[in-house]
């Protein structure tokens, strides 16, 4: 019988060829990794998306000022400004006018989502063959339509989404009606006995102490539903920013308006039917009530990683009509490229009317009065501040000089 016993020592010749054994066996086996972790919370590029209304959307961002001479003067973006369908030859959503201009863009390594839709208000209202506008909230259809909040849950889950931007509740004021009541009222009443729309029961129940309250409510629930949203996706509150929009001034006071009131110029060349007291009273309490409620939704809200971005002031001296700008022929300008055309055209779209009826027109009812190119550019420079490298940070935004800087209007985050 051979026994086999178990050497006190080893020889330095058989540890060598021991240990050229190992390594080749170590060799042999396969070297595994754990698999690359997809986009997702805090995984991936950082994702800037916005939410809300046209005001985010970029309604108007077709237009870098204004003419009646000839539409290509301000036509900066032509006619597919609005498309973002996946090939860029339609809207996803009809009419939600997220235009390319849109603040949402703001480079730099970061990337942009454009969810917000011109007429929105808080809640869903169409779909199933209605005029559909996607509300901050969690509506599904089961055919492809849903709300704002669940569409920003479906993408938050698979990108990085560091900073949400929300513009809401000047729809919930019925805005758009505020407007054509102020217009008509201006067109159809005489200089001596003038109609203001300020009065206007229709008007005056939209800041009821009680529709006030109520809004403020909608309001406060469409954030907690971005934030609901955000939760649902795999976020911590604490790992991305809710950066809440207030209204810019889109008209100055009547003392600012360079057209008289006195006749039909104010509205049939300038696009600004509004008497100087409706102007007053937008600027000093409708824009200010619409405002306050917004940044009182926010406080509501009880979120604790929200800032406000306030654009109230943003375009002070390059509002529509007003004294320190005009139109492409009233200053003598070629068109939107020409050398200045950014500090002495307008930076807020016409109130049109007759000049949309046709379906030849290429402009919509619904562009009016809201921020044209030279307005998205500039409020996308104060969103770019805001941002901060990804340490948000809120603050007022405002013209800081005159010309371009890369393309855009230069702008101070205060």
């Amino acid at each position: 019988m051979i026994r086999l016993g178990v050497p006190t020592a080893l020889s330095p010749r058989l540890c060598l060829a021991l240990l050229g054994a190992l390594v080749v066996a170590l060799l042999a086996v396969p070297v595994t990794s754990s698999p690359a972790r997809a986009d997702g919370p805090g995984v991936g590029a950082p994702w800037v998306v916005s939410l809300g209304d046209s005001y985010l959307s970029g309604e108007a961002g077709r237009w870098a000022g204004s003419s009646n001479a000839s539409s290509s003067r301000a036509d900066a973006l032509g006619p597919t400004a609005y498309f973002d369908n996946a090939s860029g030859t339609a809207e996803q959503i009809d009419r939600c006018h997220r235009s390319r201009s849109a603040e949402v863009f703001i480079g730099g390594g970061v990337n942009g989502l454009n969810l917000a839709c011109s007429g929105a208000t808080t809640a869903t209202v169409g779909g199933n063959g209605d005029t559909f506008k996607p509300g901050l909230d969690f509506y599904d259809n089961g055919a492809g339509q849903v709300g704002q909040a669940k569409a920003l849950q479906q993408f938050a889950s698979t990108h990085n989404v560091r900073m949400v931007s929300v513009s809401i509740g000047g729809n919930d004021f019925n805005f758009a009606s505020i407007v054509q009541s102020c217009v008509v009222n201006f067109l159809y009443s005489p200089t001596w006995a003038k109609d203001y729309c300020k009065d206007d029961s229709s008007v005056v129940s939209n800041f009821t102490a009680a529709n006030v309250s109520a809004v403020k409510a909608r309001i406060s629930g469409a954030f907690r539903n971005v934030q609901t949203a955000m939760r649902n996706a795999g976020y911590a509150d604490t790992s991305w920013t809710l950066l809440v929009q207030t209204y810019p001034s889109p008209l100055p006071r009547g003392s600012g308006i360079r057209y008289s009131q006195s006749g039909y110029s104010r509205q049939s060349t300038g696009g600004c039917g509004f008497w100087n007291a409706d102007a007053d009273w937008a600027n000093d309490y409708a824009l200010p009530t619409i405002n306050s409620t917004v940044t009182g939704a926010v406080a509501a809200s009880g979120l604790p990683n929200a800032k406000v971005l306030d654009l109230s002031s943003a375009f002070n001296g390059r509002r529509l009509c007003e004294s320190t700008v005009g139109l492409y022929e009233e200053k003598g300008i070629a068109s939107w490229q020409s050398p200045g055309a950014v500090d002495q055209t307008e930076w807020v779209n016409q109130i049109r009317t007759v000049s949309t009826c046709c379906s030849n027109s290429p402009y919509y009812v619904q562009e009016s009065l809201h921020p044209n190119y030279w307005a998205q550019l500039a409020t996308r420079s104060c969103v770019r501040q805001a941002y901060n490298g990804g340490a948000v940070r809120g603050g007022r935004c405002a013209i800081s000089g005159t010309g371009l800087v890369n393309g855009e209007p230069r702008m101070a985050l205060q």
